[in-house]
């Protein structure tokens, strides 16, 4: 009788004490708070963070006629104002939440986005955090800013010149008829943005607001150049994952990519502005990356990777890319030792050259891309002079020309550059003959040319050549 008692007494206790760890875990998550919410806009997305007390679990979903929508957070409870939110601009048109749990809070849209959500843990500036991402799924698309080119006429100018060995021949440049020349085209990416301020100052200057105000200043000057055009990464205060910023770039048939920054270090006295390019162990290990993903490095070597591949195609393939990505280091190398050159000028160096490291925003194996680090905003001097919007058009004064003068000296092939430079001097033309094995995309990597570039010289469609058919090459 006694051992029953105790038996059921020790079930009781423990009965008790489920109850309670039961009541402790549901009175804890339902004592969570969301706190504020913020919104960030972009041309393709809208971003709402909402601010909270600790984790939360919810679910996310999107409902039609009219569009909506849903996210269920459990255990919370809203503890500011929805209404003061500024939708203005945004596909939003109003938020709404209910009083039941899990709490329920309904956006009600201009138009259908589709949405994604993840939580975020605290950091230096922020606790725990809802981040919801309402991507845009009916985009207009609007025309990208165009400059006026010339068009220029057909039938190139060749002359035979005789030479020790043989005759060679020479052609004035010329591109197909009715084909405008381009402009050179320079992506500028303004680090950080929206939810990600970047460092910020000791007198609270965010790196976001300066390297944007520093980017747009590099635009007028690209922009008032004959031959330029600029093309933003972002315009305004939201966030573009690196990976995107790049993939931006590459979207925007980008000649040379530049992102820009303003450094930071636990030390105060730290000081400097310093240039970068991707590092050699950076640029293998994204060769990897890239040969790994079908896809992409198709892309890259214009259209090897849309052949059968066997063994010996995969060998080609990373060698391919390995020479892209080569091409691609030794230009930003040199536009950056341009670049370093200016700013060196009118401001303190960190380092005496350019430097390297395997940047993530760097890892475009086919665009020339380098980072500038405008000053340490830790430092409380640097802070002031990044303030300022003398030194703002200073730095973007000493960047511009060191693109102008790397371009102006290697212009891209059928740019309005290339022909200012050569105009109708009589420009040397190789010749190139097709060998069993061979491919237009092989035979472009070897010169260092863009395929696009051999196949209208050539007037070739599709990628088809035949062994003995004779190539011109282009001369850039």
């Amino acid at each position: 009788m006694i051992a029953l008692i105790k038996f059921y007494s020790k079930s009781y206790l423990h009965l008790s004490v489920c109850c309670l760890v039961l009541l402790f875990s549901q009175s804890a998550q339902a004592g969570q708070q969301i706190n504020n919410v913020r919104i960030w806009l972009a041309p393709e997305s809208t971003r709402l963070v909402f601010d909270l007390s600790g984790p939360v679990q919810h679910k996310i979903f999107a409902l039609k006629n009219p569009d909506r929508i849903v996210i269920d957070i459990q255990g919370t409870n809203l503890n500011t104002n929805l209404n003061k939110l500024n939708l203005a601009a945004s596909p939003i048109k109003k938020l709404r939440a209910g009083n039941s749990q899990p709490l329920r809070i309904v956006f009600d849209l201009l138009e259908p986005l589709k949405p994604t959500s993840f939580s975020l843990a605290p950091n230096n500036d922020y606790g725990h955090r809802l981040v919801v991402d309402l991507a845009r799924i009916n985009i207009a698309k609007v025309p990208e800013k165009q400059k006026p080119a010339a068009i220029v006429e057909p039938n190139p100018t060749i002359a035979k010149v005789a030479s020790k060995d043989k005759a060679v021949t020479k052609m004035a440049f010329k591109v197909p008829a009715g084909k405008k020349l381009r402009d050179i085209v320079i992506a500028l990416d303004a680090g950080h943005g929206g939810e990600d301020p970047g460092a910020i100052g000791a007198s609270g200057l965010r790196e976001k607001v300066v390297v944007l105000a520093i980017a747009k200043e590099l635009e007028k000057l690209i922009d008032a150049e004959y031959g330029f055009i600029s093309r933003m990464i972002r315009r305004s205060d939201y966030y573009v994952g690196l990976r995107g910023r790049t993939a931006i770039a590459r979207k925007k048939n980008a000649d040379l990519f530049i992102s820009i920054h303003a450094d930071a270090f636990k030390n105060a006295k730290a000081r400097g502005a310093s240039v970068w390019v991707l590092s050699n162990r950076g640029a293998s290990s994204e060769v990897g990356r890239w040969l790994a993903q079908k896809e992409n490095s198709s892309d890259l070597i214009g259209g090897v990777g849309n052949l059968s591949l066997d063994n010996k195609d995969k060998v080609l393939k990373s060698v391919l890319l390995d020479m892209s990505m080569t091409a691609s280091r030794k230009d930003s190398r040199e536009v950056a030792g341009k670049i370093h050159k200016n700013i060196d000028k009118f401001a303190r160096m960190h380092k005496s050259g350019v430097e390297s490291a395997g940047f993530l925003v760097l890892k475009s194996p086919d665009i020339p891309s380098i980072l500038v680090e405008t000053g340490f905003i830790s430092n409380p001097s640097e802070e002031k002079s990044l303030r300022t919007v003398a030194y703002r058009k200073k730095m973007a004064r000493a960047i511009f020309a060191g693109i102008k003068e790397h371009f102006l000296h290697k212009p891209p092939v059928y740019t309005a550059i290339y022909q200012q430079k050569h105009g109708d001097a009589l420009v040397k033309r190789q010749q190139y003959k097709v060998v069993s094995g061979d491919s237009l995309s092989g035979i472009a990597f070897r010169y260092g040319v863009k395929l696009v570039s051999l196949k209208q010289l050539n007037n070739i469609v599709g990628d088809k050549i035949r062994i003995g058919q004779s190539l011109q090459i282009p001369t850039s």
